[in-house]
């Protein structure tokens, strides 16, 4: 195989994966049932709910703060070196404390890259002590 048809292997496989991208997404509840709270493991709610694909929504559901509410919110953090350092250095707000109330906030996985998601109040305590942080590598959706 020469050079041109590696080249040719490379473009139809990622227009395949372009293509099957395209599908309608699956929702998910952040923590299912318990939503985004403390004391949850969210790296492993993460791991159980894997795969995730392009154009899948993520829905962060959590109640203002208030005096047994502690406030959370939702930031994506730029790189694993912040994730793994709770560095809110460079990351973006998604959601403030009061935006996952109600149906809650709803992020779609819209680009294949990792994405990576931390609660950044009581600075960083959340996503240090609380394990409220997780990641996704989402996939190209496979055709149907």
């Amino acid at each position: 195989m020469g050079l041109g048809s590696n080249a040719m292997l490379v473009f139809v496989l990622l227009t395949v994966s372009l293509v099957a991208s395209n599908g309608q997404g699956r929702t998910f509840i952040v923590g299912g049932s318990q939503g985004w709270r403390s004391g949850v493991n969210y790296t492993d709610w993460a791991i159980r709910n894997s795969p995730f694909y392009i154009n899948d929504k993520l829905v962060f559901r959590y109640g203002p703060p208030s005096g047994r509410n502690p406030s959370h919110s939702v930031y994506s953090l730029p790189s694993l070196w912040n994730y793994g350092r709770c560095d809110f250095t460079g990351a973006r707000l998604l959601a403030n404390p009061r935006q996952g109330k109600g149906v809650g906030f709803t992020y779609v996985v819209d680009q294949w890259k990792v994405h990576y998601f931390a609660s950044g109040e009581d600075n960083g305590r959340n996503c240090k002590d609380e394990l409220m942080r997780f990641f996704v590598v989402p996939w190209p959706r496979p055709s149907e």
